[in-house]
């Protein structure tokens, strides 16, 4: 398996913006950014809400440095706007495979942002880690990501019928998948 750290002069270019390594300085617009339950109710649940400085401050420090997964700021060109991660399986039969997971803050929702950026980070994670598929998975309320995700090149692979709970509401998740070419 390819080396899962990021260079600190990591740069993924995108139209209005680039993906690159969280950095300590992120911590204040991360937690202004990350607490507010609209973001926090279309993600899983490690995502804490309320999101705290003390949750930025683990997260850039602790959390983004995870040996399973590997995770990006997305900036855009006023700033921090939220982020996407890649997690790894243990299993060596899933090395080809990975799940990517993001999210914006909603002052850059609506505006094709998340779209751009899943453009071009798919395409460097899939030659990068040498995958052959990267899943996403999206509770079925959330149809704005399900078009994120169509724009960026996935298609709907399945709808996993009552698989999750957020909230308390049990909801069926909407996997979609993207093969490398």
């Amino acid at each position: 398996m390819p080396q899962r750290s990021i260079e600190p002069d990591l740069a993924i270019p995108f139209e209005g913006g680039a993906l690159r390594p969280w950095r300590k300085g992120d911590a204040a617009e991360l937690a202004r950014l990350a607490n507010d339950r609209a973001v926090w109710r279309n993600l899983g649940d490690r995502f804490p809400h309320p999101y705290t400085r003390k949750d930025a401050d683990w997260w850039l420090t602790e959390g983004c440095r995870s040996g399973t997964e590997m995770s990006l700021a997305v900036e855009l060109d006023r700033g921090l706007a939220g982020g996407v991660g890649f997690k790894f399986w243990a299993d060596p039969i899933f090395r080809i495979t990975s799940e990517v997971g993001y999210w914006l803050g909603r002052e850059h929702w609506g505006r094709g942002n998340m779209t751009r950026a899943l453009r071009a980070a798919v395409p460097w994670a899939l030659d990068r880690y040498e995958l052959v598929r990267i899943e996403a998975g999206v509770f079925e309320t959330n149809l704005a990501s399900g078009r994120v995700l169509e724009k960026a090149g996935f298609r709907l692979e399945a709808r996993l019928e009552r698989s999750v709970i957020k909230d308390g509401v049990v909801l069926d998740r909407l996997l979609y998948v993207r093969f490398r070419p």
